[in-house]
């Protein structure tokens, strides 16, 4: 009898001691499949700190407000193929660089992550991803930057940017007001990549809308990159400057892209010239890339289609350019070249 009353009042005692043990705020937290914690932040402080130390499969939500400063992801906190590494916040989430001045609001050093759904704006850039591989870029809101508003670069490869809201950029510098940018110009190789062509291969820009308020092009592809698709994008060239030859929504200087089901709008003026264009900076470069069932609005004098066939830095070979692209307003044409069926 005795005996029993104590086991009774032992196993009172340990429940009692696990009702009143506070939770434990170090502990994994289930999330999402393929996720070890959620990490929620509403400061700038608390989220670079969960920047600098998250781990794969991590998912960091930002509540709705004003994030000022300028974000790191530094290489050492990539995530894994299984285990990727999520921020995400609403529209309402705001990163603010402070000035479009200088410096990058995001910059992105680390593969295997996604970022979606917030607000990127007030930097000289806006989100420059550097070294990255298989990471997403969703649903990203970015406008009111002195230059480019997203750049791939430094070997940045197989990743995705797509459903993003692009508008207002080259608020600074019009010659690099780029919507989207992939690679680097030969001139910065010697800055970037140790004076090595910046393969920035295999990447996809799907579903973004970009402009109004671009000043140079929507899409630059730069020489050296290879394989990417573009496709589903809007474009609206409202505001372009043809600053640096910026006259075009894509100007495409690598190889074997696909560029199909976009839609192009140009609402009319002198300094937008062609649609799409093709050209040779580099030897080799500028070739094998397909233009299909793309709509071009381009009201403007030039083609829908302009392919540099040669120039001082070589010839261009293998583009097509397909019939069921749809063309209005294009005063030269529909392309330079021959239509493939």
């Amino acid at each position: 009898m005795i005996r029993s009353l104590f086991i009774s009042g032992l196993l009172l005692l340990v429940a009692c001691n696990k009702k009143n043990t506070p939770a434990q705020t170090t502990a994994p937290v289930p999330g999402p499949a393929g996720s070890l914690r959620v990490i929620n932040v509403s400061s700038s402080t608390a989220l670079q700190s969960a920047l600098q130390n998250a781990k794969p499969g991590d998912e960091i939500i930002m509540a709705d407000g004003v994030y000022n400063g300028r974000f790191v992801i530094d290489a050492a906190v990539s995530g894994t193929a299984a285990r990727p590494v999520v921020l995400r916040g609403s529209r309402n989430a705001v990163l603010n660089g402070g000035t479009i001045s200088t410096g990058y609001v995001l910059h992105l050093q680390a593969s295997y992550w996604t970022l979606k759904g917030f607000t990127v704006t007030n930097g000289l850039k806006g989100l420059m991803v550097d070294g990255v591989r298989k990471s997403v870029i969703d649903s990203l809101k970015v406008y009111n930057i002195g230059e480019e508003a997203i750049h791939l670069r430094k070997f940045s490869s197989s990743n995705i940017v797509q459903y993003c809201e692009i508008s207002q950029v080259g608020l600074k510098t019009p010659d690099y007001g780029e919507g989207i940018y992939i690679g680097s110009a030969k001139s910065n190789w010697a800055n970037y990549t140790n004076g090595q062509p910046d393969l920035c291969d295999s990447n996809r820009i799907l579903n973004n809308r970009i402009g109004p308020g671009i000043t140079a092009e929507c899409i630059d592809v730069k020489e050296c990159t290879t394989g990417g698709l573009i496709r589903g994008n809007y474009f609206d060239a409202t505001g372009i400057t043809g600053a640096n030859s910026g006259d075009s929504w894509i100007d495409m200087k690598g190889n074997y892209y696909l560029v199909e089901e976009n839609t192009g709008y140009n609402p009319g003026g002198s300094i937008f010239k062609d649609g799409f264009q093709v050209h040779v900076v580099y030897p080799g470069w500028g070739s094998y890339n397909e233009f299909k069932n793309n709509e071009c609005s381009v009201n403007a004098a030039g083609f829908g289609f302009n392919i540099q066939l040669s120039g001082s830095n070589g010839t261009s070979t293998g583009n097509r350019v397909y019939s069921n692209n749809t063309v209005r307003g294009a005063q030269s044409g529909v392309a330079n070249i021959p239509l493939t069926n």
